[in-house]
């Protein structure tokens, strides 16, 4: 059975997510801290983990540091607020697989696990989606790519527009486009095709 830990100091998050979890079959491992799972994994069965972004003691970027300097292979999933674009995206160049904005719906949470278990065993199931992804990508102009490049930094409207020499207005009209030739309904949604595809990060393996 698949083991998909959970890291989130709030016990409503945690009990939700796992009950959703366990529906789907999946086994589920729940912690409270960062520090009590970081303890634990080197000896748990491999399996995903779902980590909050923001936790007392230890943020979910620093417990994805740490798997990631221990060399323990757990594709992270991390949970975000609507105003942690920023940090998510340097959660993603860290390594981490996905991202689910609270308050998340059921299919966004069983899709972005389905991917890190891609990660895990299939490497097939993602070259798909990173071709998926690629193709999405090139129906884009050079200044929507332009654009998206400058979301995949973290980068507000008003910086992407400084940077290049355009109005605000302009990059939400880009943005907009963009979006839809992306087939995203919000920006988490397209910073997720967009790092699938290579633009942001350097894709390993």
């Amino acid at each position: 059975m698949k083991t998909i830990h959970i890291v989130d100091d709030e016990y409503s998050v945690r009990a939700a997510t796992a009950f959703l979890l366990e529906l789907e079959g999946y086994s589920v491992r729940t912690w409270q801290r960062g520090a009590h799972f970081l303890a634990a994994a080197p000896t748990e069965p491999p399996g995903c983990v779902i980590l909050d972004l923001r936790m007392p003691d230890m943020d979910g970027l620093e417990v994805q540091r740490r798997l990631n300097e221990a060399d323990l292979n757990f594709p992270v999933i991390m949970l975000t607020g609507h105003g942690d674009i920023a940090v998510t995206v340097a959660a993603m160049k860290m390594g981490a697989v996905d991202f689910v904005v609270k308050p998340f719906e059921r299919q966004s949470l069983l899709q972005a696990v389905e991917n890190a278990w891609s990660v895990l065993y299939d490497n097939g199931a993602r070259r798909q989606r990173v071709a998926q992804a690629q193709s999405l990508v090139e129906k884009l102009t050079p200044r929507e790519r332009d654009v998206l490049a400058g979301l995949t930094m973290g980068l507000p409207n008003k910086h992407i527009a400084l940077q290049l020499g355009i109005s605000p207005r302009t990059i939400e009209i880009h943005r907009a486009n963009l979006m839809a030739k992306l087939k995203t309904r919000n920006l988490s949604d397209a910073l997720r095709v967009a790092f699938a595809a290579g633009i942001g990060r350097r894709l390993d393996g």
